[in-house]
């Protein structure tokens, strides 16, 4: 079988064991971290994501890597829209609370606290939103793609379920009845935003690959 590398471009670990978990139905396709690359994370980084749209953020991660992993290259932006808020944090997601002194979890938990705190008075059928990924493949030879997933829910008033990561515990699926951070894994990967525009990369590039056997 024809194994091809795709290099994922993000420096969050549990991005990148979601992403493996939704590619795992194509074992022609084998997802490599930037730190497997030898990719050292450096300051510039952080001013990649500095667009407005999804669109723009996740092609600018990619592009900024590609030339660095030598590999087809997936980078995703990904962000939750909340109705009551205008659609913020939107791309603004990860950086809500305003706080660039913490990561992991610690960001996580201060994100949660500002999103609750802003929604603070207003009624539960009021608290819709969405999650919206935008994966963005940058291929060797400079060609580009663009896929969109979306799924939407209402934010509870407290979190609940410590699975997941992000804004996962207060996003509620009203037809499952749990929380993306009460879910299963492989569950929240049929489901989720990441899933479907992942998935969608992933058909893609499996295409590509069996069009490339078949020539040879």
């Amino acid at each position: 079988m024809t194994v091809r590398e795709i290099a994922i471009a993000t420096r969050s670990d549990h991005k990148l064991g979601e992403i493996r978990r939704i590619l795992a139905p194509w074992p022609g396709l084998r997802p490599v971290g930037l730190h497997e690359l030898g990719i050292e994370e450096v300051p510039e980084e952080e001013g990649i994501e500095a667009f407005t749209t999804f669109e723009e953020n996740a092609l600018a991660k990619a592009r900024y890597f590609a030339p660095l992993t030598r590999l087809p290259t997936l980078a995703d932006d990904s962000g939750l829209c909340v109705d009551a808020l205008g659609g913020a944090p939107g791309v603004f997601s990860k950086r809500f609370s305003g706080r660039s002194d913490l990561r992991g979890a610690a960001l996580d938990g201060a994100n949660n606290a500002e999103l609750l705190r802003r929604l603070e008075g207003i009624p539960a059928d009021a608290r819709t939103g969405r999650y919206v990924c935008v994966v963005a493949l940058v291929l060797p030879d400079g060609a580009e793609q663009l896929f969109r997933g979306e799924c939407g829910g209402v934010i509870l008033e407290a979190p609940r379920g410590a699975g997941g990561f992000g804004y996962d515990p207060l996003f509620y699926m009203e037809e499952e009845g749990r929380t993306f951070g009460e879910l299963e894994a492989d569950r929240k990967n049929e489901l989720s935003h990441r899933g479907e525009a992942i998935r969608a990369a992933g058909a893609w590039l499996a295409r590509g690959l069996d069009q490339t056997a078949a020539g040879q």
